[in-house]
């Protein structure tokens, strides 16, 4: 809930007073953060780090950072519920992990694609008619491969403009 959000008249609790059974005063910590309609943020915030402890945390920042820190925790809090172990580590592990994967089928690819042009280039000096199967290339995704006979990507799927680039280049 916003700070204008309460009426005078009848405040209306936020979900961390809520929850912790109190009378929610107007300069309240985390009124701002936690409003009475999303009661399962404060919770699991209060679960993981305690509401003294987040309490404390907003009382030492500066008003302007507090809504990122509030973010933070209810993105850790809510990692930590669904994997009480590693918490946001698994998560950035898991997406390490799908990187790295990507990263080699990416470079096997612009392999491929090099390997290609080395034998179109090959193939048209030579005025040679031009290879049957491209499954049969010999290119260094396909012997990656092993017996699959189609290609990894299909050539539409490459982005034409970075052909050029290097692999290695940031």
């Amino acid at each position: 809930m916003k700070e204008g959000s309460r009426k005078q008249g009848a405040p209306s609790p936020c979900a961390a007073c809520k929850l912790l059974r109190r009378r929610c005063a107007q300069d309240c910590v985390f009124a701002p953060y936690f409003p009475a309609d999303e009661p399962q943020k404060f919770a699991n915030v209060h679960k993981v780090f305690g509401a003294s402890n987040v309490n404390k945390m907003l009382q030492e920042l500066p008003v302007h950072q507090r809504g990122d820190a509030v973010s933070s925790m209810v993105y850790e809090a809510n990692a930590r519920v669904r994997d009480p172990v590693y918490g946001c580590v698994g998560a950035i592990s898991s997406l390490q992990q799908q990187i790295d994967v990507l990263q080699t089928q990416l470079a096997l690819a612009q392999a491929e694609v090099v390997h290609l042009r080395v034998r179109q280039t090959a193939t048209l000096s030579n005025h040679g008619p031009p290879p049957a199967s491209p499954g049969n290339s010999g290119s260094p995704s396909s012997r990656l491969m092993g017996s699959q006979m189609k290609p990894i990507f299909d050539m539409e799927m490459v982005d034409h403009t970075s052909l050029g680039e290097s692999m290695w280049s940031c």
